[in-house]
C-alpha cells in the first residue's frame, strides 16, 4: 500500500487468479488505476494467468496450497464459501471483481463491487453446463449444492456497498437475482495497437482466416464454429484451453487450428490479421470483439447478452440468431464478400478505453468514501 496516509488505500479482491480470461485482464486494468492496491484471491497460480500479474502484491488464501485446486479450481468448490469469508482485507475500499466468491470477502472499509454476473452455475445451470444438469454427475453435485450455495450468494451480495454491472444484460441480472440496483460501466479492452506483434505459424497460410479466442466451456459454443467450419472455405483459428479440448481436436477438419497458451504479441497478430472475429457464446459482456475492433477487424456474434453493447450492427460487426453451424456458416458466407470500414470499427473500440475505466472506477470510489451511507 501507498505511504502517503492522506490517500485511500485501496484492495482489489478477485474470485481466483488461475487462467487467462477477460475478468483478469480487467483486473490488471483495475490494477494499473489503482497501482498500489493488493490483490487479494483465493487461488494463484502464476503459470496460469497472464504475467504481468508477477509483479503484483497478490494474497491468495490458504486453500492456495493445494496444488490440484489452483489447477481445476472447480475441485475446489466445495470448500470455498468458507475460505471467502475466512479472507479479511484490511483497506478503506475494496474494488472486488467478481463473479461468484470474492463478494464474500470480509472488509474493514467499503466494498465497491464490479460484477461480471451473478454466478451462472448457480443461477443459470444448464445454460452453464450445456446440458440438462441431472444427467451428469457434475450437474447432479451443484443440483445438491445449490440451495445452500444460492443462500450464501446472496448473503455476500447483501454486503457490497455498492455494485457494477460490467453490461445491460448484467444490469439486469443483477436485479433479479439479487434486488440490487446496479449502474453499468464497462469494460474496457486491453488491446495496444502501437505494441510488437509476432506471427503465429499455425495461422499462416492461404486466404482468409477467422478467429475465436474462448474458454473450451460448453456455453462458448466453440463446436458449433468448428461444425460450421467444415463446410466452409475459410480457415477458423481457435485460441483457449478447457475442458472441451480433446472433443473439439476429435471434430475439427483441417482448415480449423487451434492454439492455447500463446504471448500477447501473437495474439495481437492474429486479431490484426483475422478476416473477423467469431463469437456465438451467451456472453455477459462481449470482449473479444472490442479487442478485434481496436484493430479494425469486424465480428460476427451471437444476436443477445453483452454483444449487444459491444457490437454496432452494421458497422462494427454483424449478428446471427441463434449459436447453430448452420447460421454461423451462413454469417461467415454473407461476411466472405464483404468489405468493412475499419476507421469507425476503431472508433468503437476507443469508446471502451482503459482511460474511461479507470476514470470511472476512481469517481465511484470517491463517490462510495464521501456517502458512508452508501
Amino acid at each position: 500500500m501507498t505511504s502517503d496516509s492522506s490517500r485511500p488505500r485501496v484492495a482489489i479482491a478477485h474470485d481466483y487468479l488461475t487462467q487467462r480470461g477477460g475478468a483478469e485482464r480487467v483486473v490488471l486494468a483495475m490494477l494499473r488505476a489503482f497501482p498500489d492496491a493488493v490483490i487479494h484471491t483465493t487461488l494463484y497460480d502464476p503459470e496460469l494467468t497472464y504475467p504481468e500479474f508477477k509483479d503484483a502484491l497478490i494474497v491468495p488464501s490458504a486453500l492456495n496450497s493445494i496444488r490440484p485446486f489452483r489447477r481445476h479450481h472447480r475441485l475446489a468448490l466445495p470448500f470455498l464459501p468458507l475460505v471467502s469469508e475466512s479472507i479479511t482485507i484490511d483497506a478503506d475500499v475494496v474494488l472486488v471483481s467478481s463473479s461468484g466468491w470474492a463478494h464474500g470477502f470480509a472488509t474493514s472499509g467499503r466494498r465497491l463491487v464490479y460484477c461480471y454476473s451473478p454466478a451462472r452455475w448457480l443461477y443459470e445451470t444448464a445454460d452453464y453446463l450445456g446440458n440438462d444438469p441431472r444427467r451428469s454427475l457434475t450437474g447432479l453435485a451443484l443440483l445438491a449444492m445449490r440451495p445452500g450455495l444460492r443462500a450464501w450468494d446472496r448473503r455476500a451480495a447483501a454486503s457490497g456497498d455498492h455494485y457494477l454491472a460490467i453490461s445491460r444484460v448484467v444490469q439486469e441480472r443483477i436485479r433479479r437475482v439479487y434486488a440490487i440496483e446496479a449502474p453499468v460501466v464497462p469494460a474496457p479492452h486491453s488491446m495496444d495497437t502501437d505494441l510488437p506483434q509476432t506471427p503465429v505459424p499455425q495461422a499462416s497460410g492461404d486466404g482468409p482466416f477467422y478467429l475465436m479466442v474462448s474458454r473450451l466451456l460448453p456455453y462458448k459454443n466453440v463446436d458449433a464454429a468448428v461444425r460450421a467450419f467444415a463446410e466452409l472455405p475459410a480457415r477458423l483459428v481457435v485460441v483457449g484451453s478447457g475442458p472441451l479440448e480433446q472433443p473439439l481436436h476429435a471434430m475439427a477438419t483441417p482448415n480449423v487450428t487451434f492454439v492455447k497458451g500463446i504471448p500477447d504479441a501473437e495474439l495481437r497478430w492474429l486479431y490484426a490479421h483475422c478476416a473477423a472475429v467469431i463469437a456465438p457464446s451467451h456472453e455477459d459482456f462481449g470482449l473479444t470483439p472490442l479487442e478485434g475492433a481496436a484493430y479494425g477487424r469486424p465480428a460476427l456474434t451471437l444476436r443477445g447478452g453483452g454483444y449487444l453493447d459491444t457490437v454496432v450492427e452494421g458497422v462494427t460487426g454483424a449478428h446471427f440468431e441463434e449459436p447453430t453451424p448452420e447460421l454461423i456458416a451462413e454469417a461467415v458466407a454473407a461476411d466472405l464478400g464483404r468489405t468493412w470500414d475499419p476507421e469507425p470499427i476503431q472508433a468503437h473500440a476507443r469508446s471502451f478505453s482503459e482511460e474511461h475505466f479507470a476514470r470511472r472506477l476512481r469517481a465511484e470510489v470517491d463517490r462510495l468514501l464521501a456517502d458512508p451511507a452508501g
